[in-house]
């Protein structure tokens, strides 16, 4: 997010603010000072399974030919809309996490759980569209004993929270689909109840679109413990951790991280559409050079700010192949980080010094440093990859249309200089050519922004190289949070978003899932540069 340069100490309090501007989370609000910078630039049963079975998927490889399981039948099935943490109950009563952020179908995972209450139980929720439902019931644990688990520590050298809690449960996935899940933990007698997020990957991609969860960006702004990537128990940023684990629960949003927020509603259109979906985390991208390869697109969704090289590296590589991508969020890859072990496995600790990088011991023995890409030592600023590139925070402003012939506005009636409230924030993304710039590219939308006093603009774009892929970037934040919009925003849900910007976002999605969905968009819908005509000198977007 914000660079250092700009916000110096105040950057924790104010990504903290951001933090309650992104979400809504009145709880993240709660006595935050107004910190903030514009740089420049989270008892039934399951299909007549009882407890501790699991029910016969709809799909396999066997049914549904090379392309995976069938997320049409899946999503056929009966939903369970009972699925939210109603009684989320003291901040202790319950919490846990997973061992492991993503398993592939049928590989087990340890569950470590902490918890007032004498028992609890764990439900384990695929999420999709499941007819609006949004979750369907894959298994449902017996009651299992429940403790208390010991108190964490903070590593001195790092501020990194530690916990080391013991295994309460190992988890099989025999016969879970691949997706997203959210574990709900239950207390006995209503105690509390939280989230665990988990991920069954896809184990190939071929002619899938691959939905990716931003888990490091996830991990990067929890602040269980007290302590995250943006400030310590002080507030300031001095005393952030420069690097924090997977092997704690998530603070926010009952334990989902950004999931409930940023991502869930575009996974639950894509399951709606029916497309070939597979499912990965950013770790599981990072790891596995090979995993995206013939992959029809590739999805980034509303906030996954943290990347590694290795990450970037393998979205180049699948973008060079011909596979599209779609960023459906802002301030997208711009953290460069370091994947490390923790005690439970290898990815499971997320490195990020920032300003402090020449403080690393690794990067003192030759590793990247782990600050922002645009930044040097070996700047490789992010909009070589996106088209766009971060411009700042906080915004609220109006989405404008100004390209309503293209293709993605097919079928939303949009007109020149039609205005969507609140669209654009809470950060933002613009095509600047004073950085490296694809092109062929065009500007679908050019909203005129005041970021702390400095007037900009936001950008959505969208390129093609010549391997046949497009790439689509929304360049606000709060694209996939839209699609969730009803009513006349009055109520203030979805910072003020109403069923007009709900209807515009989805229809552009549906419209670019499946083109995206179809191969290499750049084929069928090559990109016809107009930054000159926007912009309106050589020096465009500058």
């Amino acid at each position: 997010m914000d660079q250092e340069h700009i916000t110096g100490d105040g950057e924790g309090a104010g990504r903290r603010r951001f933090l309650a501007l992104a979400t809504g989370a009145a709880a993240t609000a709660a006595g935050l000072a107004a910190v903030a910078g514009c740089a420049d630039g989270d008892t039934g049963k399951a299909d007549g399974a009882g407890p501790g079975q699991s029910p016969k998927p709809s799909g396999s490889p066997e049914q549904d030919g090379p392309r995976g399981f069938d997320v049409k039948a899946e999503n056929a099935r009966p939903g369970h809309a009972d699925w939210h943490v109603a009684k989320a109950g003291p901040a202790r009563a319950i919490e846990g996490f997973a061992d492991k952020a993503s398993v592939l179908p049928g590989e087990s995972f340890g569950l470590h759980v902490s918890t007032t209450a004498p028992r609890f139980t764990v439900s384990a929720y695929r999420m999709g569209w499941y007819g609006g439902a949004r979750a369907r019931l894959v298994w449902r644990s017996e009651a299992l004993p429940g403790v208390r688990q010991p108190d964490h520590t903070v590593d001195a050298a790092t501020r990194m929270v530690r916990t080391r809690w013991t295994r309460s449960a190992t988890v099989e996935t025999k016969d879970w689909p691949e997706g997203c899940y959210l574990l709900r933990l239950d207390a006995q007698g209503g105690e509390g109840q939280r989230f665990v997020p988990v991920t069954v990957r896809s184990a190939a991609t071929t002619g899938r679109t691959v939905v990716v969860n931003a888990v490091a960006t996830w991990q990067a702004y929890n602040r269980w413990g007290g302590y995250g990537s943006y400030d310590g128990p002080s507030g300031g940023y001095a005393s952030r951790s420069l690097a924090v684990t997977f092997d704690r629960p998530y603070e926010y949003d009952d334990g989902a991280g950004l999931f409930l927020v940023y991502e869930a509603p575009l996974l639950a259109l894509a399951e709606r559409l029916g497309i070939p979906l597979a499912y990965a985390t950013t770790t599981d991208v990072a790891r596995e050079k090979r995993l995206l390869e013939g992959a029809s697109a590739v999805l980034s969704l509303g906030h996954d700010e943290y990347w590694s090289p290795e990450q970037r590296a393998h979205f180049t590589a699948a973008r060079d192949a011909g596979t599209n991508i779609a960023i459906l969020g802002a301030n997208c890859c711009y953290r460069r980080i370091r994947l490390e072990a923790s005690d439970l496995g290898p990815d499971r600790t997320l490195v990020c010094y920032k300003s402090s990088y020449d403080q690393d011991p690794a990067f003192k023995r030759g590793h990247p440093a782990t600050v922002d890409f645009r930044s040097p030592p070996a700047a490789d600023p992010e909009s070589s990859l996106l088209g766009v590139i971060y411009d700042g925070y906080p915004v609220d402003a109006p989405y404008v249309v100004t390209n309503p012939g293209h293709w993605l506005f097919e079928g939303t009636a949009a007109k020149a200089g039609d205005r969507f409230a609140h669209l654009v924030g809470v950060e933002y993304d613009k095509v600047d050519t004073g950085f490296p710039t694809p092109r062929p590219l065009e500007i679908l939308a050019h909203s005129p922004v005041v970021c702390d006093g400095r007037p900009s603009h936001q950008d959505t774009a969208y390129y093609t190289v010549p391997s046949g892929a497009g790439v689509f970037a929304t360049g606000t934040m709060r694209w996939v949070e839209a699609l969730d919009a009803t009513g006349d925003g009055s109520s203030g849900a979805h910072h003020g978003l109403d069923a007009r910007s709900g209807a515009l976002t989805t229809k552009v999605t549906e419209n670019l899932l499946r083109v995206f969905a179809a191969g290499p968009a750049g084929r069928t819908h090559p990109a016809q540069d107009n930054v000159k005509a926007v912009y309106g000198s050589p020096g465009a977007g500058s």
